[in-house]
């Protein structure tokens, strides 16, 4: 029976669908109203609460804090200021993805991770021997996700002790909000202008109260995973089971994904000292990636007449799908023994797809998580896999494989100003 977040007395109340997802072992809704239109245009127009309290956290503290954090992530934590968040994955020593997230550097040896996966037990078997202490610490916080572009100027209404003007992105501070501590990170899962929210968890309620009284004028509304799934593939962001295969639940080898196959290359860094996985990564790194992931976009004007080509309207999906489905190339419309085959495609036909460069490896660039390669994306379902592949086919067009922010410009109305932003951070 899953558990009740911090937020549920609030969050039940206002869930009209009833309908709830298993997050983690905890009730998370997947929709509030009877369809997720409004959800979503929260996220983009207005500002939306996400309850992401579900997220694994821990906090690494003691004397060797820095050097435990540094040997099982792949960025470099000596460059990592107090204050500043990384997005980044860690591996298995073959260099194979187990999970990926956030940490935050709170003090000099203090950090706290968050993680979709359970991961307490390999970090702490990376620090053996070292003087750290890893806490598990989902119970004790509860966490909120204000995500859209009114959502700084709500948080101005509400919290003390913070300039948001100058909180820059992927970085953290330390404020009141009604009298108790809060602390709010510059991140979110959506692209957009956004902040979490961090508090302990029997002030979950009163922080959720203030974000709906002063966030009612700016349109703000509770959301729920099904448009957050459909903000996240707009914006290129990858997801844990979805997207990629954790190495410690993956059945086969073929499964397993580095960090550059996933568009997370830009994340490893070459030039620190020694971390799980180093030896492999850096040899991948060389010799280039066989896999990597893309970006497509759906033409809705080609995709309308093969339906008109069999007298039918139109049928699209309208959630995402975390199902791969294979995506064919012209001449090729339907895939074999599935004459009922219909796309799932998102409100704006969008998808991300791992492909295979058959013309030649494929080189990412560090800093701006660029893969090139010679060929056009066409994609097939293969077999051990549940995602859905692309393949290289050897032509002389430019692939225009990005990496973790790649995929926003030509997939979603992002502002020009806040992706500058992010590239700014990947490098």
């Amino acid at each position: 029976m899953p558990l009740p977040t911090p937020f549920h007395s609030r969050t039940s109340a206002v869930c009209d669908s009833y309908e709830w997802r298993n997050w983690s072992g905890f009730l998370s809704a997947g929709i509030y109203e009877m369809s997720h239109d409004r959800e979503y245009y929260a996220i983009r127009n207005s500002a939306a609460l996400i309850d992401v309290s579900p997220l694994f956290k821990y906090e690494v503290t003691g004397p060797d804090a820095a050097r435990l954090v540094d040997r099982v992530i792949t960025r470099d934590v000596t460059r990592q200021r107090v204050g500043q968040v990384y997005y980044t994955p860690w591996c298995d020593s073959q260099g194979k993805v187990i999970d990926d997230g956030t940490v935050s550097r709170l003090d000099t040896n203090h950090f706290r991770i968050t993680s979709a996966d359970p991961s307490g037990r390999w970090f702490q078997d990376v620090g053996y021997g070292l003087n750290a202490t890893v806490t598990h610490v989902t119970d004790d916080l509860a966490a909120l996700a204000i995500q859209g572009p009114r959502s700084r100027a709500i948080l101005k209404e509400i919290i003390r002790d913070i300039d948001f003007d100058r909180l820059k992105y992927f970085h953290l501070a330390h404020g009141t909000v009604d009298g108790f501590p809060i602390t709010v990170t510059r991140t979110g899962y959506t692209g957009d202008l956004g902040y979490e929210l961090w508090v302990r968890p029997e002030h979950a309620e009163r922080l959720w109260d203030c974000l709906i009284d002063h966030g009612t004028g700016h349109g703000i509304l509770p959301a729920g995973i099904i448009a957050l799934d459909i903000a996240r593939v707009e914006a290129g962001l990858i997801m844990l089971a979805v997207d990629y295969v954790s190495s410690h639940h993956a059945v086969i080898e073929s499964q397993k994904s580095s960090p550059y196959e996933i568009g997370l290359g830009w994340a490893v860094s070459s030039n620190k000292g020694d971390f799980i996985g180093r030896r492999a990564l850096m040899a991948e790194r060389e010799r280039g990636s066989v896999w990597g992931f893309a970006g497509v976009q759906y033409d809705w004007d080609a995709l309308e007449k093969l339906f008109a080509d069999e007298d039918l309207p139109p049928h699209v999906a309208g959630r995402a799908s975390r199902s791969a489905v294979p995506v064919y190339a012209s001449g090729n419309t339907r895939p074999p023994h599935r004459p009922d085959h219909q796309p799932h495609l998102l409100a704006h036909p969008e998808a991300i797809h791992r492909h295979r460069h058959t013309a030649k490896p494929a080189r990412q660039n560090r800093q701006s998580g660029q893969c090139r390669g010679d060929g056009r994306v066409q994609a097939q379902a293969l077999p051990g896999d549940h995602r859905t592949h692309a393949v290289f086919r050897s032509t002389k067009e430019e692939a225009g494989v990005k990496g973790r922010w790649g995929a926003w410009s030509p997939l979603s109305p992002f502002s020009p100003a806040l992706l500058k932003e992010c590239k700014a951070y990947e490098q």
